[in-house]
């Protein structure tokens, strides 16, 4: 699955929940497109038309545009007669039958990165309770964008092999990487997005010998941050854990591997290709 794929179902999942949290009619949004100030609009939820779909939407035009411009959430309560926006998209708008609009932008490190819009058919405020329900739908696209982000970053960087003297040092990089992108996976909600990366791990390891040694996929991950050096409280830190669940993992996937020490099970998970 590509970024924008990736990018444009965790859209369609936040517009599903807006729709669910306000009871707003309608919803619709896109992410930006690569290489352009502008948004495209790719999901819709509740529309009558498809005037809105494929809309791309430049910044500082229109509502949308206003919200990418100032990065911060914009809403009118009648779209067509407000004095506080352009008007290059009132033909889409007026042919989708909607009104009153709320904009919010997806920010990710300080660069947007797409909008979420809710709208109803009538004229009529929105309320602090919808506005902000649509400021928390957009907050969890963005976190879905982040991790999705982080991950594709430790994968590249895993993948990266340097020559000569550097090899030691980068296969060490390489080793912490995996243990990131695994702690990574279970944050990652679109299970597509999350096979694709768990399957980018196994890229990283050795093939696995018929027969071998199994790991559950917990026991795995605290193995992956002790292999990077990682002590048992820096383990349960970055994996959401409690230390004492750390230690149940390492004992069982030591007894597993047949290992008496936390180097040796590290060096059986290796040689049975579980970690790199």
């Amino acid at each position: 699955m590509t970024a924008d794929a990736a990018g444009a179902v965790e859209i369609g999942g936040a517009l599903a929940r807006l729709r669910r949290a306000t009871g707003l009619p309608v919803a619709f949004g896109g992410l930006l497109e690569s290489g352009r100030p502008q948004i495209r609009i790719s999901e819709l939820s509740g529309t009558h038309t498809a005037a809105l779909r494929a809309l791309a939407v430049t910044s500082g035009n229109g509502l949308g545009g206003k919200a990418v411009a100032l990065a911060r959430p914009c809403a009118v309560t009648d779209y067509s007669s407000s004095r506080q926006i352009s008007h290059e998209y009132d033909v889409q708008v007026a042919t989708e039958g909607i009104h009153s609009i709320v904009a919010v932008p997806v920010v990710v490190r300080r660069r947007v990165r797409g909008v979420l819009y809710g709208a109803l058919r009538s004229v009529q405020p929105l309320g602090d309770r919808t506005l902000g329900a649509a400021v928390a739908a957009a907050r969890d696209v963005e976190q879905a964008l982040v991790v999705q982000d982080e991950a594709r970053e430790l994968l590249a960087t895993a993948r990266a092999e340097p020559a000569g003297a550097d090899r030691g040092a980068a296969w060490e990089q390489v080793r912490e990487a995996h243990a990131a992108l695994r702690a990574l996976a279970p944050r990652i909600p679109d299970p597509g997005l999350r096979a694709e990366l768990l399957a980018a791990c196994g890229l990283l390891t050795a093939s696995r010998p018929a027969g071998g040694a199994a790991l559950a996929p917990r026991e795995l991950d605290v193995l992956s941050w002790v292999a990077a050096g990682a002590t048992n409280a820096a383990v349960a830190e970055r994996l959401g854990l409690r230390p004492e669940t750390v230690k149940g993992y390492l004992r069982s996937a030591m007894r597993r591997l047949g290992a008496h020490t936390r180097g040796e099970a590290v060096t059986a998970a290796r040689r049975a290709g579980l970690l790199p």
